[in-house]
């Protein structure tokens, strides 16, 4: 019917600056190529460096009518999205909840997503930070990374890369939170965002050698979270 479902790589933005490829830009060519009288709208997408499922629609009713679909899910707490994620470390539990407040704070010149573990009600109630939560299950495990499934509730910019630092199992290709869990022999530890300057993600040579990959490379290694499966009514 109206709808079209396309893989998207990590790196596109669904939307971009003038002159900036994004998908937005893309859709009018995509349009022509199948035939399509309609324009396409964005349905459902993964954040920029995410991968995997776009959903799209050529009638603004269908569009608008998903869309409401998945903010009245998360409300009544089902999980219409499920994302996989390979992380660099393994859980201590198989499944469960990270719950946690979430805010945007300034860190020098830029502004970054951080964790409020015990928000103030006033806070939360003048939205200056937002409740997340998230649903993970460990599909398997190996070399010491994980296979995850991830089941957001919330809906808030980087949630699921802020979340699995909170494991202490940052993504693979994370170059933005990973520097936050530290080790100490071995031992993983979460290091607050103030204590711990944005980096490159450090990979032991073991898990580059895996990887096929120099350490000069590594800041090329794309954040490995996909968009995997969309629930619709």
């Amino acid at each position: 019917g109206a709808l079209l479902a396309l893989s998207k790589p990590p790196g596109l933005p669904i939307l971009g600056r003038p002159g900036d490829l994004s998908l937005d830009v893309l859709l009018p060519a995509l349009r022509r190529r199948l035939g399509l009288a309609a324009e396409l709208h964005v349905v459902k997408a993964p954040a920029r460096e995410y991968s995997g499922l776009v959903l799209l629609s050529s009638c603004y009713h269908t569009t608008k009518k998903l869309q409401q679909f998945f903010t009245n899910a998360r409300q009544r707490g089902q999980y219409p999205a499920t994302y996989r994620a390979i992380t660099v470390g393994v859980p201590a539990e198989m499944e469960g909840e990270i719950c946690t407040g979430l805010c945007w704070q300034q860190q020098g010149d830029r502004a970054m997503v951080v964790p409020v573990p015990a928000p103030g009600r006033r806070s939360v109630a003048r939205k200056d930070v937002k409740i997340t939560l998230t649903r993970y299950r460990m599909l398997s495990a190996v070399g010491g990374c994980a296979f995850l499934q991830l089941q957001p509730r919330t809906a808030f910019p980087e949630q699921l890369q802020v979340h699995l630092t909170l494991l202490l199992c940052p993504a693979l290709g994370d170059h933005e939170h990973s520097s936050h869990v530290g080790r100490v022999l071995g031992v993983p530890f979460f290091l607050t965002p103030e204590t711990a300057p944005t980096h490159t993600q450090v990979l032991d040579e073991e898990l580059l050698s895996r990887l096929g990959l120099s350490p000069r490379q590594l800041h090329h290694l794309p954040l490995h979270i996909h968009l995997q499966e969309l629930v619709l009514p």
